[in-house]
């Protein structure tokens, strides 16, 4: 019975208590405790206003690719001539390759063909004399009954290292907090530290960063005093929102304050990509840059990151700054840039490069280009010089992949207009060749490998037209035609897709 007594006082006590609690807090709110509550407004108020700008215009989400379609069947009845830009990048292969490793698929709209296939590179000899060596050759398509695959290669000019023009570049560094994640911005100063190692003592480098602002960390300095840049970039810490305009302006101010005529002034962006303060759309940010592309200082940008990345503002950010975009999803991604592909990462040979293949409608009845979607022109705007086209470094190839219903045999089927902007010759100039190729019963292990690249891309795509396709005859084309280690490493990326696909 004591008992009873205890817990019935108990419960009185904490309902007076409660009582008083809220006739407080009807008194204040009543005789005006304005204080609390213009604070508790002002408060809101703040957070609605520093909240950060969702990336792309978009509600905010992890990661931003972008759908391009497929490119469609085309009857040479309705369209002979087939228009694109050339592209050299190569970050969609590497994100899906990331993805991957991770044991996940990747969205298809991460998937972009051509850059898989430009991967891997050409067999194709470099020219001696001209900038571009083009290639034709094929075969019967090993994935389309009835059709057949034809490989257009285009290699540029090679340049010796100790060719090269000299190189100012301002690193234009994302030290936001997203860089923290999974330590993105330590993969960042490794590579930026082998880039470094690589560079001539005539070179010279800029650091600017940003994270909720941007501030410049080291003025153009030469590659002889590379302990201090080296240093520089040892000391970036993560920090901050993602001011990716700001940092972009001050890097390309400072690159056009050190301009020099006659060398490869380039600004290079290492980011995940997810700007969110200030303009934080690619449409917005490009209007920013086109003009210094215009006065010769080009954009190259870095992808870093996985699980908040923004693959459509670092791809066509570099599109647009008439540079390159790579995705470093390892070490071995830094080196294969910094170190093999150094020269032609840096010195650009052709600039606004433009692909026009005229099909003759007696010898081809359809034509479906693989890839290239969002690099496609307007056939009337191959000649026009003011329609950007692709950029191409020393030593840099391009490779095409179409299939083709042929109405007859593999002779002259049409031809091939190359036309572009010299950096050597400072004049437009423009190649052609004949569209021909000799039909083998074994096409060449290169050209069947590239193909099961292609059709992994468009399986990995979703493409409508390697809907009958598996994963597992990509796997048998590529391990009967792989004939190197990077070759080999993609079929066991295969394997890997096979395992994770339900």
């Amino acid at each position: 019975m004591k008992n009873l007594y205890v817990l019935i006082l108990g419960a009185l006590l904490l309902f007076l208590v409660a009582c008083s609690s809220g006739n407080s807090e009807q008194e204040s709110s009543d005789t005006g405790s304005s204080e609390n509550k213009i604070s508790m407004e002002t408060s809101k108020s703040e957070g609605k206003r520093s909240r950060p700008a969702p990336p792309n215009g978009e509600d905010y989400d992890d990661m931003f690719f972008e759908d391009y379609g497929t490119n469609p069947f085309v009857s040479t009845e309705d369209d002979t001539l087939s228009t694109f830009a050339m592209d050299v990048d190569t970050g969609s292969y590497s994100v899906t390759r990331n993805y991957i490793k991770r044991g996940e698929l990747p969205p298809d709209e991460a998937v972009r063909v051509e850059e898989f296939v430009n991967y891997f590179g050409s067999n194709l000899q470099a020219p001696a004399n001209d900038t571009f060596a083009i290639g034709v050759d094929g075969g019967k398509s090993p994935f389309g009954e009835g059709y057949h695959l034809l490989r257009i290669s285009m290699k540029g000019k090679e340049i010796k290292v100790e060719d090269r023009k000299n190189a100012n570049l301002t690193f234009v560094i994302d030290v936001s907090g997203s860089m923290n994640h999974e330590n993105r911005l330590g993969l960042v100063k490794k590579s930026l530290r082998m880039l470094v190692d690589e560079l001539q003592p005539q070179d010279k480098v800029g650091i600017v960063t940003y994270g909720s602002q941007g501030r410049v960390v080291l003025q153009p300095t030469s590659i002889d005093k590379k302990d201090r840049i080296i240093h520089a970039i040892e000391e970036l810490q993560p920090e901050g929102s993602t001011n990716a305009e700001e940092g972009l302006t001050l890097g390309y101010g400072l690159a056009r304050e050190y301009f020099t005529e006659g060398s490869i002034n380039r600004v290079v962006l290492a980011s995940d990509g997810v700007a969110n303060v200030g303009k934080t759309g690619h449409k917005e940010i490009l209007n920013e840059i086109k003009e210094y592309a215009q006065e010769d200082i080009t954009l190259s940008t870095l992808g870093f990151g996985m699980g908040n990345y923004n693959d459509v503002l670092m791809e066509q950010l570099a599109n647009n700054g008439d540079g390159n975009y790579a995705y470093i999803d390892s070490f071995s991604e830094a080196r294969r840039v910094f170190m093999e592909q150094l020269t032609g990462t840096l010195q650009t040979i052709a600039k606004d490069a433009k692909i026009q293949v005229e099909f003759d409608p007696k010898k081809v009845d359809r034509y479906r280009l693989l890839g290239f979607e969002n690099r496609d022109v307007k056939d009337e705007d191959f000649k026009d010089n003011s329609v950007d086209g692709g950029e191409v470094g020393a030593g840099h190839s391009v490779t095409a992949l179409y299939e083709v219903k042929l109405n007859e045999s593999t002779n002259d089927l049409g031809k091939i207009s190359l036309r572009f902007f010299s950096e050597e010759k400072q004049e437009v100039e423009e190649m052609q060749k004949t569209l021909s190729f000799s039909e083998d019963d074994n096409p060449s292990k290169n050209l069947m490998f590239l193909a099961s690249v292609a059709e992994f891309a468009e399986i990995m795509g979703e493409s409508y037209w390697a809907k009958e396709s598996s994963l597992e005859s990509v796997l048998e084309l590529a391990q009967s035609s792989a004939q190197n280690e990077e070759q080999f490493a993609f079929v066991e990326l295969v394997k890997d897709a096979i395992a994770i696909k339900p």
